[in-house]
């Protein structure tokens, strides 16, 4: 059977395909409400080192598990140092606790409370101060407890409760409260001087700011900047709240619950705040395009179904929709258009040709069904070209080791697959159904193509003349600016940005919008700024376990010096007293014995050399280290019930977001040279097995590296494949392969366009915007073989070159700016987005279809006079060659193998 042959079947019965279709889409409206939505990034975990490593950190050191997150929360006011700022900041902590939204959230650690701060530790010095003066006395000096006495001022583990530490602070007099700052703020007390303003100098008694950190537990849940459990977004709003209510003080809270909650937030609000404008922009351009109301509702609907056959796909196939799925709607509206306008306009062209195809179900020709088969036999072939190469070259994603990228690419191929059967079944079906309806009222139905006259006519004609008169010129300087563009991909930065997932403050232009549209406040990134800016971001440590014989004085040296290297990278964060923000079992050694006599003999007895590590008797150091202060060493060194060494680790602070990956990096060589893996001097290393990890930062980094090196191969992939499809395609429908290689090159010249594009606008190549390239491909392919195919086609039709070219420009290049103008514009518009991503989105998916569109009208004809003067049809090629041109008589198209 023929391609005009099934043409002519689903024009004769189109009843019968209006009700099946209607069946079926009844049946994918079942199975869209089945859809559910992944909006985590645990699907893109694969099982690694690194996340293994941090597991086992969490589970020695953090003695919590590995479900925890911490929320750091700002509070500002002229002195929190002051008796009235203290007890601000322990009433704040006492509110969480009482809230029952934040209590069910809040992670207890042995011996510790759920919240730390400068205050808590104030508080509870003071009242071990006053415990220890009492029991030198024999008597309790308990004060806060009264009649109470010490069990009313303990929580769990030993620890003082809220209550206690308000209390303690409440008796003293301002010149205790200095005295014991001045004792508790030393420059050794690292953890505490993380929690004020750099500009903090140990031992002051005055700051204009502090942070209390709250940790969370995420009950098994995946977070990210962008993605948390509703329990915490909630919880995290309940802290804001809680601070907006105290006047005593400004909070900012900062955690996962609050960025994740403002970037649904800022992308539902741009969208709803945008979409509007978009879709205002889309019906323009498609009534420009189409002038008639019936076919502008008709190819909407047909996009609407195509979403519905793609969503009702994905509910049969329990695929969920997770946040890379953002580009399947973008890239099957791309197509539906294009099915669309190309269906549409080639029925209108056969219409005014006016010539017979033959006759509908009832025995009467209709010149609305006559024209309808025309198109659909012109069209048929190139929609189904597309469709298979394009559904096959996204299939070649399931070869990915991630289960998103791999559905990624078979709800692409579904939903192209979609496309074509609404557009080439459906929408024809119901056209004729109701140009024969209305014709019949005494509606004129006949329009003209688009692009098929006027000025847009003489602009594609010129075009066509371009690539007749000079397409080499043509083709070397795109193939120049190609070459840019290649150099331009090459240097695209591919690092990850947390900014780009945090909406700022809405532009001024949303304050005129009416009261119920305009958008909300965002304050996280503003609150990451003051993080950054004044304090130690406490979310963004890099880490180094180091399991093995950790007790092998080669392996402290080894460490010894990754900690000192690491501490002068200015990639690590700087405490107040202008050190790292860096602990390690050196580190804590150092401090230990700053002020522990008996553990500084043992250290000093087991360094031989004098270089301040022991080079002997390391378990015995350890084990006086435990003595002397469990609590630091049990930070750093882990040891099991039994007394046996097995790890320790390094751990150290990013000095801000976007030094994340300098310090990744950074760790990632101190990892090999502990292992004796770095540099030749060295030395073979001790037995000992490095893991560097850290969840915001290396791991963070790994998902992203690995999602885009994935993305990445998946666009070489699918090029190859959509290659080899075409090749094959006109080789067996054309006799000439070759056309499909011709056919690529716009497709690789646009891809190039986009990426040199992006290194030129500043534009990172991460997972969002890699896989929004895939709309070059996607819709360059359509582009592509639109005008070959109608290349092709019309050479049989025209008797010379020029008016086969000439017809295919105009005729398919109308459509396809139609196509282009109205996706590119529709989803330009996000450019005016509040999100960062969104921006991009919206940006890079107008510069792919643009590139796309420029390639094929502009390029591509130049390619195809080239082709037909060496490996097209010998009639065309004689035409060429012969000067000046003349008309050569054709009836045998050659190929050209």
């Amino acid at each position: 059977m023929t391609v005009s042959d099934l043409a002519e079947a689903i024009v004769d019965h189109r009843r019968l395909v209006i009700v099946a279709f209607l069946l079926v889409t009844t049946g994918m409206i079942a199975g869209a409400m089945q859809v559910e939505e992944q909006s985590s990034l645990d699907g893109f975990q694969t099982d690694s080192e690194e996340a293994e490593a941090l597991d086992r950190i969490q589970a020695r050191y953090d003695r919590t598990g590995e479900n925890v997150t911490t929320a750091q929360v700002v509070v500002e006011r002229e002195n929190v140092l002051s008796k009235e700022g203290l007890l601000e900041a322990l009433r704040y902590q006492r509110a969480l606790r009482q809230n029952e939204t934040v209590a069910g959230t809040l992670a207890h650690r042995p011996g510790q409370q759920a919240t730390t701060s400068v205050a808590s530790a104030i508080a509870t010095a003071a009242i071990a101060r006053e415990r220890r003066v009492g029991n030198a006395r024999g008597q309790s000096a308990d004060r806060s407890g009264d009649a109470n006495g010490t069990a009313a001022a303990t929580g769990s583990g030993g620890v003082p409760s809220m209550d206690a530490q308000i209390a303690q602070i409440e008796s003293m007099s301002d010149a205790e409260i200095e005295a014991t700052i001045q004792a508790v703020l030393t420059e050794d007390r690292a953890e505490l001087l993380m929690l004020l303003p750099a500009d903090y100098e140990a031992g002051e008694t005055t700051a204009d700011a502090t942070m209390v950190l709250v940790r969370q537990d995420t009950r098994g849940e995946f977070v990210s900047i962008d993605t948390a459990p509703e329990f915490l977004v909630e919880s995290q709003q309940a802290m804001a709240a809680i601070g907006e209510e105290r006047g005593g003080a400004t909070y900012r809270v900062f955690g996962v619950g609050i960025t994740a909650d403002e970037f649904a937030t800022s992308m539902n609000e741009s969208l709803a705040i945008l979409g509007p404008f978009a879709l205002l922009f889309v019906l323009l351009v498609l009534a420009i395009a189409y002038r008639d109301v019936v076919d502008v509702l008709l190819g909407l609907t047909g996009i609407g179904l195509v979403l519905v056959w793609t969503f009702g796909f994905m509910g049969w196939a329990g695929i969920a929709f997770n946040q890379l799925f953002v580009a399947v709607p973008v890239l099957l509206i791309g197509l539906s258009i294009d099915y669309a306008i190309h269906v549409f306009m080639r029925s209108r062209e056969a219409r005014d040709r006016g010539r017979a195809f033959g006759s509908d179900a009832t025995g009467t020709a209709t010149p609305s069904a006559d024209a309808m088969k025309r198109g659909l036999a012109g069209v048929g072939l190139a929609l189904v070209l597309v469709t298979v190469t394009t559904a096959v070259g996204f299939l070649s994603n399931v070869v990915s080791p991630l289960p998103p990228i791999q559905e990624f690419g078979i709800v692409n191929a579904a939903g192209i697959v979609s496309a074509l059967f609404v557009f080439t079944l459906f929408v024809p079906a119901v056209k004729v159904e109701l140009d024969g309806f209305l014709e019949s009222h005494g509606f004129d139905r006949r329009t003209s193509a688009f692009g098929s006259s006027g000025r847009l006519n003489g602009l594609l004609a010129g075009a066509s003349r371009v690539a007749r008169r000079a397409p080499a010129i043509v083709l070397v300087l795109a193939l120049l600016v190609s070459l840019g563009g290649a150099y331009g991909a090459t240097q695209v930065d591919s690092s990850f940005q947390t900014t780009d997932f945090l909406a700022d403050d809405p532009p001024e232009w949303t304050e005129s919008l009416p009261a119920g549209m305009q958008p909300s406040e965002y304050t996280a990134i503003g609150t990451m700024d003051v993080l950054e800016d004044e304090f130690v971001r406490q979310d963004l440590d890099a880490q180094l376990l180091i399991e093995g014989n950790v007790t092998d004085p080669a392996a402290l040296e080894r460490i010894g010096g990754a900690t000192t290297r690491l501490g002068d990278t200015e990639a690590a964060a700087r405490l107040p007293n202008g050190r790292a923000a860096l602990t390690s079992p050196t580190t804590a050694m150092e401090r230990v014995a700053a002020t522990n006599e008996s553990f500084n003999a043992t250290l000093a007895a087991s360094d031989t050399d004098g270089d301040g590590l022991p080079d002997r008797n390391l378990e015995a150091v350890y084990d006086a280290l435990y003595a002397a202060d469990p609590v630091t060493a049990a930070g750093v060194i882990d040891r099991t019930e039994s007394g046996e060494y097995r790890s320790v680790r390094i751990t150290v602070l990013a000095a801000s977001s976007d030094e994340t990956g300098s310090l990744v990096s950074a760790v990632r060589d101190e990892s090999d040279r502990i292992e004796g893996q770095g540099t030749p001097a060295d030395g073979p290393g001790p037995s000992v097995e490095v893991t560097p990890t850290g969840q915001r930062t290396v791991i963070t980094q790994q998902i992203s590296k690995q999602i885009l090196d994935t993305v990445l191969w998946s666009l070489v992939v699918t090029l190859a494949v959509v290659g080899v499809l075409l090749l094959g395609a006109y080789r067996l429908t054309a006799g000439r392969g070759s056309l499909g290689i011709v056919a690529m090159v716009p497709i690789l010249m646009a891809l190039s366009w986009v990426l040199g594009t992006m290194w030129l606008i500043g534009m990172p190549f991460n997972s969002i915007t890699g896989l929004i390239t895939s709309l070059t491909i996607g819709i360059g392919v359509a582009y592509s073989i639109h005008v070959c195919e109608r290349y092709y086609q019309e050479l049989d039709r025209n008797e010379t070159v020029d008016d086969a070219l000439h017809a295919t420009v105009a005729g398919t290049g109308g459509a396809l700016l139609g196509s282009a103008a109205t996706t590119a514009g529709g989803f330009g518009v996000l450019t005016f987005a509040f999100l960062p991503a969104l921006q991009q989105f919206g940006l890079i998916t107008a510069v792919s279809i643009g590139f796309a569109f420029l390639a094929t009208v502009a390029v591509l004809p130049s390619l195809l006079v080239i082709w037909t003067r060496y490996l097209g049809p010998e009639w065309a090629s004689e035409e060429l060659a012969a000067d000046p041109p003349v008309s050569v008589p054709h009836t045998d198209p050659a190929s050209d193998d």
